[in-house]
């Protein structure tokens, strides 16, 4: 198993180092081919190998036409089947964080929850590829109050780190009459405000968490951006008079997340590839958001 992983992670690296060309040969094709639907000559850098460009224009076909990079590869069997997510915590967890991870066990539908205990990054990994696990999220606190939460897509990654404020657990609220009902179904998901690159990727991060909701699923949950905190929500509604009467209720928790790193490796590579990271002096105009 050990050599499988180390072969699959080596064939992965090394269709990364190939997109670089794949992205060059991909626009001389596309211009190959509008200069023959348009009737024109075919461009002067291109009439060397123009023969083999359109070789492989000939054997295209609607899901090669397109130009696919490493982010396609990472979840490119996700629809194959329903996501399984290793849920734990960092080492000698509080119980409020506990309690934090047991209300988050309910939000992901098929979500196993696992006591940390001793073991190493390098040892939780290996045991959720072993056993098919999709997806690790790995809850963090200080000073007893939940501050990180780690989102790590197996078998290669990518791995986004977030910053949680703002927590307000099910636990927390004492009128137990405002709760409704926690239902484990498989929810419908509200993306918001996730219109720029980087925005797109994470929100492609948080959405395969979560297998597709049947239609008749009551059970909602919100991700929305606004100012780079993402505003996690939690609600079921009814119908109790049809279609023109619906009421909603929350159910918590609720929390802020704000992204601070996005890696390219699963969670336990120290090597990993850094895609991107909120670093000091960044606060101007032309840092990447995740709303435009």
């Amino acid at each position: 198993m050990i050599r499988r992983t180390a072969r699959l992670r080596r064939e992965y690296i090394y269709r990364k180092s190939l997109e670089g060309k794949e992205k060059v040969q991909y626009e001389k094709k596309r211009l190959l081919k509008k200069a023959l639907e348009e009737g024109k000559p075919v461009p002067t850098e291109l009439k060397s190998e123009s023969a083999s460009l359109k070789y492989q224009l000939d054997l295209e076909d609607e899901k090669t036409a397109e130009l696919t990079t490493h982010e396609d590869d990472e979840y490119a069997h996700a629809h194959e089947a329903e996501p399984k997510i290793l849920l734990t915590t960092s080492r000698d967890p509080s119980s409020r964080l506990s309690q934090f991870a047991k209300e988050l066990k309910l939000i992901f539908p098929g979500a196993q929850r696992v006591n940390r205990g001793a073991q190493v990054l390098e040892e939780i990994v290996t045991a959720a590829r072993n056993n098919d696990f999709t997806d690790i999220v790995m809850v963090h606190e200080h000073r007893g109050e939940p501050d990180g939460l780690v989102i790590s897509h197996l078998p290669f990654g990518p791995t986004a780190y977030f910053g949680i404020v703002n927590t307000v657990m099910r636990h927390d609220i004492k009128d137990r009459a405002q709760l409704g009902t926690m239902k484990e179904v498989a929810p419908h998901l509200i993306l918001e405000n996730f219109s720029t690159s980087l925005g797109s990727r994470v929100a492609n991060i948080l959405k395969h968490l979560f297998p597709m909701p049947k239609e008749d699923s009551k059970r909602l949950i919100t991700f929305a951006n606004q100012k780079d905190y993402i505003s996690f929500r939690h609600h079921i509604y009814d119908k109790p008079k049809g279609d023109k009467s619906i009421t909603i209720k929350e159910v918590g928790p609720r929390f802020e997340l704000r992204l601070y790193q996005l890696r390219l490796g699963t969670m336990e590579s120290d090597t990993a590839e850094v895609e991107w990271a909120i670093r000091p002096y960044m606060r101007s105009g032309k840092k990447q958001r995740l709303a435009a």
